[in-house]
């Protein structure tokens, strides 16, 4: 383990001109995210700030970082799960100069420590995936959010967290919801997990996806994805839901809806994107017949429970890299894809760049509207805020841009139209 204290923490120094390679393909496909440091980077609107994140250490995040760097920025980072950092990217980020404590494989304490080494020298803005840092600032250093002006948040569950903790009254500074904009939660969240996911579990098992019953739990965005890019590949999709709305969704989208119960049974491939604990839990291992295979692609890994899984085990082994054999009563044989972790990031690389574009691209506007704010003495609430409609639209038309489509704007008599109450038939 390569270390200067105070720097970094890294797998090894050595990886990082394999590292800066991946980050250079990551740089070419994200466009958007490179017009906002052409446009930003002589202005340096970050010159004073530190900016502290808790993110997966992708290629793709890597672009980021040095995008809020080149624009003045004193940067610090960790990981935002134990299993998602590329140990390339950390070590071409540590040579470049960025603070940075992450590698692959972390324990509980390791990942702990690295986000504390982040914040013990008092950030002035928070970026999250999971708001595992924002929870590390409440309650472990509730001293130095009187010097944070805001922060930004990734993901649903992060959000939904957030929410609860803004409702009541614990959040101390104000944070923007990144995960509810358009151009994330619709391009992220349904195309990167459907694709990534797809690709974690490929890169895991090497199996056949036509033909399967591919049960996939939760059908928000994420879930959405994850099915269509099964039934795409040929799968017969079953989902699983505790809300009307989404399951009836699901049904009219040609999907076949029953409780897990149920699916367990007839499953061969089990994917949950949910947010929530024990989705997947003894009784329902116990149903599945051999050769299932298991897998999460929720940010945490409480989904499957594998605590249950383990005790009606009596033997377990890493059948290849990513994949874990456990052999129960009778022979039967359950595989589990990347311990219950994040699969498209333990077992893949995340999402693919062109969609982190747009993602990272919202994280850093995020950042700008909170320094601007903090400069022309507004002031925030100290609650999950959406970012302005506009942001989300010139994303979209710089996307759009980037990739030669254009569209059509309104007439003047038209924009007037689109509001006219007095206008009957």
């Amino acid at each position: 383990m390569d270390h200067v204290e105070g720097q970094y923490k890294v797998k090894d120094l050595g990886l990082a001109d394999s590292g800066r390679m991946r980050i250079e393909w990551a740089e070419s496909r994200m466009p958007v995210l490179a017009a906002l440091r052409a446009a930003w980077a002589k202005k340096k609107p970050f010159r004073t700030y530190k900016i502290t994140g808790c993110l997966h250490v992708t290629k793709e995040t890597a672009v980021l970082i040095e995008t809020f760097a080149a624009c003045g920025a004193k940067v610090a980072w960790s990981g935002c799960n134990p299993l998602s950092t590329n140990d390339e990217v950390a070590a071409a980020l540590a040579r470049s100069g960025i603070e940075i404590y992450a590698w692959y494989g972390q324990n509980v304490s390791d990942f702990y420590w690295s986000i504390d080494r982040t914040i013990d020298k008092a950030p002035h803005l928070t970026l999250d995936d999971g708001a595992d840092l924002i929870f590390t600032v409440h309650k472990r250093f509730p001293h130095l959010a009187k010097h944070i002006i805001g922060g930004s948040e990734e993901t649903t569950t992060g959000v939904q967290r957030l929410r609860a903790m803004a409702e009541a009254g614990k959040l101390l500074y104000p944070v923007y919801a990144v995960n509810d904009t358009e151009t994330k939660w619709d391009f992220d969240n349904v195309y990167g997990t459907g694709q990534s996911t797809l690709d974690g579990i490929l890169r895991a098992s090497s199996v056949l996806i036509a033909g399967k019953h591919v049960v996939v739990a939760g059908y928000g965005h994420c879930g959405r994805g994850v099915a269509l890019r099964a039934k795409g590949l040929g799968a017969n999709v079953i989902i699983t839901e505790v809300r009307p709305a989404a399951a009836l969704k699901a049904t009219l989208d040609g999907m076949r809806v029953m409780p897990m119960d149920d699916a367990a049974r007839i499953g061969d491939l089990f994917i949950t994107a949910t947010g929530m604990k024990d989705v997947i839990r003894g009784r329902h291992f116990e149903a599945m017949k051999s050769g299932a295979i298991v897998c999460n692609t929720g940010h945490y890994d409480v989904e499957l429970n594998l605590e249950e899984l383990s005790a009606l085990a009596h033997s377990s082994r890493t059948i290849r890299p990513d994949n874990r054999e456990y052999t129960l009563s009778g022979g039967k044989k359950l595989f589990v894809l990347a311990d219950g972790r994040l699969v498209n990031l333990a077992a893949a690389e995340g999402h693919p760049s062109e969609v982190m574009d747009m993602s990272f691209a919202n994280q850093f506007m995020a950042h700008l509207c909170l320094v601007h704010a903090h400069e022309h003495g507004e002031i925030l609430p100290n609650t999950v805020m959406d970012l302005p409609e506009d942001v989300d639209g010139e994303i979209a038309r710089l996307k759009l841009e980037t990739m030669g489509i254009k569209i059509d704007t309104l007439t003047p008599e038209q924009a007037a139209y689109a509001t006219d109450y007095s206008a009957g038939t």
